[in-house]
């Protein structure tokens, strides 16, 4: 009859070290998505990148007051330029970023707040914040997308 598994010390302390590590990170992950309200940015729709930017909401790029207080901000990305490249809101919006871009891969990163997402050509990307703090909180490409890619900024003004 065996007297059970035998485990050397030094093995065992670095499975528990594995186990504590696995339950650190689990935790943290949970914290960041409920506490936190890490958001995953959604696949909102497909479009063709050929012909996004003369169709529907996508033609008119910008922002638009859908009720009192929220907002759509429509956003075109392309090689080394946002459409529109200045938005301007009052405090207390929340807004919903549609973006989406006609040319290549791109990133967008709202300074300031949990927004960053990958621009797909084809793909519409959305997620949503609110701003109670006016200021100015700058939108940045995250993708290298080419030689000018250093210029592609724009800027969200969420007036008091």
């Amino acid at each position: 009859m065996s007297d059970g598994l035998h485990i050397e010390r030094y093995e065992r302390n670095w499975i528990w070290v594995g186990i504590i590590t696995l339950v650190i990170f689990a935790a943290a992950i949970l914290i960041a998505g409920f506490a936190l309200g890490f958001q995953v940015p959604g696949d909102y729709q497909r479009v063709d990148p050929q012909t996004v930017a003369q169709q529907g909401p996508f033609a008119d790029p910008g922002i638009r007051e859908v009720s009192p207080g929220n907002y759509e901000a429509w956003i075109i990305a392309r090689t080394w330029t946002f459409t529109p490249k200045d938005i301007t809101v009052p405090v207390g919006s929340k807004i919903t970023f549609y973006v989406t871009s006609v040319d290549v891969q791109h990133g967008f990163k709202l300074e300031g707040t949990n927004i960053n997402m990958m621009v797909v050509p084809g793909q519409v990307s959305t997620l949503e914040a609110s701003f109670d703090t006016p200021g100015v909180y700058d939108y940045i490409c995250t993708e290298f997308c080419g030689a000018g890619h250093a210029a592609m900024f724009g800027s969200l003004t969420v007036e008091g």
